[in-house]
């Protein structure tokens, strides 16, 4: 298949006005074994990376929201964009031309344990079109009907968790971190039964469907579906299909064996993922279900299920209702689970070399990388310049400070730029810039408040020992520290107003977190710590992974 006239026309400059002239350019479909059945029923996949399958069309599509931003990577005219056919294709009731619907087959870990085979249960890849630089990109419709990988799933999504992965996809683009993108939001005009809770209390909701596109929606468990069955000439094929496509620096002389290519595959693969785990420590995002088929081969955040925002400096709390219990998810221990994640790809991978020690220096290399990335990091945000011996301490004080009290830890990043570092200020002037971090203010007395006084001094003589003038510092710290992000409870708000057909709160949202780094007059509210009456909020401070 050759790519269409339509990315000539892009390349020079046009907009695609028609998407049956997307150009697709379905690699992953016409290069890889797929399913020999094509029936459209649940049943384990054997020997195959996919299956052919055809949306299942809904009543009456709408779109709510697109990207310009994606629509704009895409060639996509805006008046497109606006069509009713752009919602007909993007709810995945017309298969536009050159596209070849398929799910993909993968398999994981889930919450430690091996789940054998998921696959795409609900998301449908229409297929592979190339954008305007050049790049394959991948239209995957999640929400579009059932799959043979569906379990005993419907295949559809509602609007309260598209309206969250729409949001959250954006926003960690706009801050700077890997990301699949949303292209669209599309309601269906139907109802989906849920049980937000799992607690027997299953209620209708508006049906939606979200446009994820990415170069690839290949995981970790893609791989691990393979090997677990002793499929090694699929994983082979997996492999070198990746490496062709998405790593070609590791294929420049593609007569390489496994042993050279797969190795540094996998060296790769946590070289990113360390610096995306660093990018959210850093945002104070919490994944939710870190399980291995929600981990992306390309380093990019994926799959937003109940993932959540920290706000008061908690590292042992998970937004998701499922991990309550043993909280493997939880804040603080991403680091350590992804390892254990990259561990099982490493696995996965070892079947297709004869050393299997030969993966186990990639892996030590994620906790050297995450270790020093992390700590450059933190010394950043904190306005210090580079790394020097004697900052551990001051970091492990800051850990301190941070979970002595409630305090919210994006504005106390963001406003510690503001603290004065002259050692003549009084501890009232020192702690005033803090103020809107305070979630329970009584709560900065005796112990806790000379505990913080303490260390913003030292911080505030770490600052001025750094070189850095002022507003240089300033800046330096305003680029790492959002001011803007979305906030559990004003994705709620969003999700109440659009459930009542009001977009007005979406679409605020969704431009104020186009500039997460700026301060923009006008928009405080968006930057305000959660207000108490989300504190215990379903969909604030608790979520699952009914969607």
């Amino acid at each position: 298949m050759t790519v269409a006239a339509s990315n000539d026309e892009t390349a020079a400059g046009g907009t695609i006005t028609d998407l049956d002239r997307l150009g697709f350019d379905n690699r992953f479909v016409r290069e890889l074994p797929a399913d020999p059945d094509p029936e459209n029923r649940r049943r384990q996949v054997y020997g195959a990376a996919y299956s052919l399958v055809t949306p299942t069309p809904v009543a009456a599509p709408h779109t709510l929201v697109w990207s310009p931003e994606v629509a704009a990577q895409l060639g996509l005219a805006p008046e497109l964009c606006e069509s009713q056919d752009f919602a007909e294709v993007f709810s995945g009731n017309r298969v536009p031309a050159g596209a070849e619907p398929f799910a993909q087959a993968y398999a994981g870990h889930q919450f430690g344990s091996w789940a054998g085979q998921l696959g795409d249960g609900r998301a449908i890849g229409l297929g592979e079109v190339v954008d305007i630089s050049g790049r394959h990109q991948t239209l995957q419709l999640k929400g579009a009907g059932p799959t043979p990988y569906s379990r005993t799933a419907d295949g559809r999504a509602v609007l309260r968790s598209s309206l969250r992965e729409y949001v959250c996809s954006e926003a960690m683009a706009h801050l700077g971190i890997p990301t699949t993108r949303a292209l669209s939001l599309v309601v269906t005009g139907e109802t989906v039964v849920r049980d937000m809770l799992y607690d027997g209390n299953p209620r209708p909701e508006p049906g939606a469907v979200v446009c994820r596109v990415a170069p690839s929606f290949a995981r970790f468990g893609t791989f691990q579906l393979a090997a677990s069955r002793n499929e090694i000439d699929l994983l082979r094929q997996l492999v070198e299909f990746t490496v062709r496509n998405d790593f070609p620096e590791l294929a420049e002389d593609w007569g390489a064996t496994p042993e050279q290519y797969v190795p540094a595959l996998l060296a790769e693969v946590c070289d990113r993922t360390a610096s995306l785990v660093v990018d959210w420590m850093r945002v104070g995002f919490v994944h939710g279900v870190l399980n291995t088929d929600n981990m992306s081969i390309l380093g990019l955040t994926i799959d937003y299920g109940p993932y959540g925002w920290l706000e008061d400096f908690d590292p042992g709390w998970t937004p998701n209702t499922t991990d309550a219990g043993m909280r493997r998810y939880r804040f603080g221990a991403q680091p350590q689970v992804v390892h254990w994640n990259l561990l099982q790809l490493a696995n996965a991978l070892a079947n297709l070399v004869d050393d299997p020690g030969s993966l186990q220096d990639a892996i030590d290399g994620y906790a050297r990388s995450y270790n020093d990335r992390f700590r450059t990091m933190t010394v950043a945000r904190l306005g210090w310049g580079e790394p020097t011996d004697g900052d551990d301490a001051l970091l492990d004080g800051l850990w301190s400070v941070l979970v002595s009290a409630e305090i919210d830890q994006v504005r106390f990043h963001r406003d510690l730029a503001d603290v004065p570092v002259d050692p003549a200020v009084t501890d009232d002037e020192l702690l005033a810039p803090l103020a809107a971090a305070w979630y329970q203010p009584e709560q900065l007395t005796g112990d806790v408040r000379s505990a913080l006084v303490t260390w913003l001094r030292d911080w505030a003589g770490r600052a001025a020992a750094s070189g850095l003038g002022e507003g240089e510092r300033r800046a330096a710290m305003d680029r790492l520290n959002p001011l803007y992000v979305p906030r559990n409870y004003l994705a709620q708000q969003a999700i109440d107003a659009a459930e009542q057909g009001d977009l007005a709160e979406l679409h605020e949202l969704l431009e104020v977190l186009r500039r997460p780094y700026d301060d923009q007059p006008g928009k405080e509210r968006f930057a305000e710590r959660r207000p108490d009456w989300a504190r215990t909020r379903v969909g604030c401070s608790q979520l699952s992974c009914s969607s």
